[in-house]
């Protein structure tokens, strides 16, 4: 009986309603022995996290739902010289605070920063998966609960394995086996606009392919001259445009590292 959290950031509109909710739940409430109470600043149990990509007026925006990954192989109860930190039968991982000496070490050792301090209390502290609530009557935690998305889904992995085949985990070579998993995390992207700079119109329908290695992607430019690949992984790609009546315009040795605006490119008439 293993309970997992499954998010579609396709889904997830940027509400941080799940943020909200877990400071709202944990924040000056007292649920020992699961918590102490979360302080009112500093602590994010669940981080929505905005990544931008690209430049104006190509630009895409996704968030990440942070928390704690509730590792099969936890590095912070390997690292909890005072054995503070358990794994109970649902599998989630747990910081008893009446055992917690504050020493730091798990929050040295979390690789997803979803550790935090307690200053007032001399604790470490994170997501329980609000294990006070599951063990009395509630089947999902509140960050869940309060998703108006279903983008964020929570129960056991048998249960939820279509979400978690084919889904990816953040930092998978520390090789931890986290049980949260993400689906549909955007790649990279490489745009642009076409144009005939004596017209001054867009050029519809230009051939543009794409390629790293062997791999190949294609697209055409749509009514407003634009083009896009999406979905990319970070490498190098070489790019080639084609137009009936206009000059072959290549592009090589563009990199991924992070999205990529051509801008406006113009081209130019045999």
């Amino acid at each position: 009986m293993t309970k997992v959290f499954a998010i579609d950031v396709a889904r997830c509109n940027g509400c941080y309603n799940c943020q909200l909710a877990c400071k709202d739940e944990h924040a000056g409430n007292d649920w020992s022995p699961y918590a102490k109470p979360q302080p009112m600043t500093g602590h994010f149990w669940v981080k929505v996290e905005e990544h931008v990509c690209g430049t104006i007026p190509k630009v895409k925006i996704h968030y990440i739902s942070r928390l704690c990954n509730h590792c099969e192989k936890a590095a912070c109860m390997e690292s909890c010289g005072g054995a503070a930190i358990f794994r109970r039968e649902d599998g989630l991982v747990v910081i008893d605070p009446q055992k917690c000496t504050g020493c730091k070490a798990c929050q040295t050792a979390c690789p997803y920063d979803a550790i935090y301090f307690n200053e007032k209390l001399n604790i470490c502290q994170k997501c329980t998966g609000c294990a006070h609530l599951l063990d009395h009557g509630s089947k999902l935690p509140r960050c869940v609960e309060a998703c108006s998305t279903g983008a964020m889904r929570f129960g056991e992995e048998s249960e939820l394995a279509d979400l978690v085949l084919g889904a990816s985990v953040l930092t998978p070579e520390t090789g931890l086996r986290p049980k949260v998993f993400y689906r549909n995390i955007p790649g990279q992207f490489i745009a642009g606009t076409l144009y005939d700079p004596l017209e001054k119109e867009a050029v519809i329908g230009a051939k543009c392919r794409l390629n790293s290695g062997a791999k190949v992607w294609e697209t055409t430019t749509d009514n407003y001259g634009d083009f896009w690949f999406k979905d990319l992984p970070v490498g190098v790609f070489d790019l080639v445009i084609a137009a009936p009546g206009f000059e072959i315009k290549p592009f090589y040795g563009l990199r991924t590292s992070e999205c990529v605006n051509l801008g406006d490119v113009p081209l130019e008439k045999k």
